[in-house]
């Protein structure tokens, strides 16, 4: 079988892959959370293990011959070839475990290093966003409706940024200060891609760690709609890195360059 290639109807099926694993995921929340930690010292919980569990099934049922990395999984494949799908089965784990519904289900496929179609699912706040290609990012509602998405011209005097709730560090406040950015929204997980490339804000710079699943589809969905994900030298954020760690980078909508 040939590797995947990107389609709307692609990007459908897995979003209902993401649906149904927020379903997972909330039916969890319900329950007493059991924390644990990983190597790292970040926290893992039955509802990463669930969620994960249930799309690495169905993106092996969907494309079996196509590779699954995962948070959550068996990361030991060190810079796949060809296309791969990228998940995070619960981006936002201290946001989920702290209640304030700011966690997502991220699947992305990679294919050539970049980010070809993304799928974004915020169970406990309703918002989900998927891409299929270049042009081609949208909200999906629960009645089944679709509406494209495009990133903003910015307003360089009333730029809206996006920062981390849990992981706000002094590069990234020094940065906006000397953009003379005003108004920072403070939220958790990849929802900071979603609201650049809704047009609900303009710039997201990310100094802190991340991991290639943190960002995958919240890049694929931002460029869909117009926006950029670079690195602090100009360069394109690339993927299937040795490590899958991310450097530094710069995230946002047309306007600020």
């Amino acid at each position: 079988m040939t590797d995947p290639q990107p389609s709307r109807i692609l990007a459908e099926h897995v979003c209902n892959i993401a649906l149904r694993a927020g379903e997972a995921i909330l039916a969890i929340a319900q329950t007493r959370l059991d924390v644990a930690h990983k190597d790292d010292r970040s926290p893992v919980t039955a509802a990463d293990r669930a969620a994960n569990n249930l799309i690495v099934h169905e993106l092996r049922a969907l494309t079996p011959a196509t590779t699954i990395v995962s948070e959550e999984g068996d990361k030991t494949l060190d810079k796949p070839d060809g296309a791969f799908w990228l998940v995070d089965p619960l981006d936002g784990t201290r946001e989920f475990i702290a209640g304030n519904g700011e966690y997502t289900v991220n699947i992305a496929l990679i294919n050539h290093h970049t980010p070809v179609l993304g799928v974004i699912h915020a169970p406990a706040i309703g918002r989900t966003f998927f891409s299929s290609g270049p042009h081609d990012a949208y909200e999906a509602f629960v009645d089944g409706t679709r509406k494209k998405v495009t990133a903003r011209q910015a307003d360089r005097s009333k730029v809206i940024a996006v920062a981390s709730r849990s992981h706000l560090d002094p590069a990234t406040e020094a940065y906006l200060k000397e953009r003379h950015v005003v108004t920072t929204m403070n939220i958790g997980s990849s929802l900071k891609f979603c609201l650049i490339a809704a047009g609900e804000a303009d710039l997201y710079p990310r100094f802190a760690p991340t991991m290639e699943w943190d960002t995958a589809a919240g890049h694929a969905i931002l460029t869909a709609a117009g926006g950029t994900v670079k690195r602090t030298d100009g360069s394109l954020l690339e993927y299937s890195k040795s490590g899958f760690r991310n450097p530094h980078f710069i995230a946002q909508g047309p306007g600020l360059d």
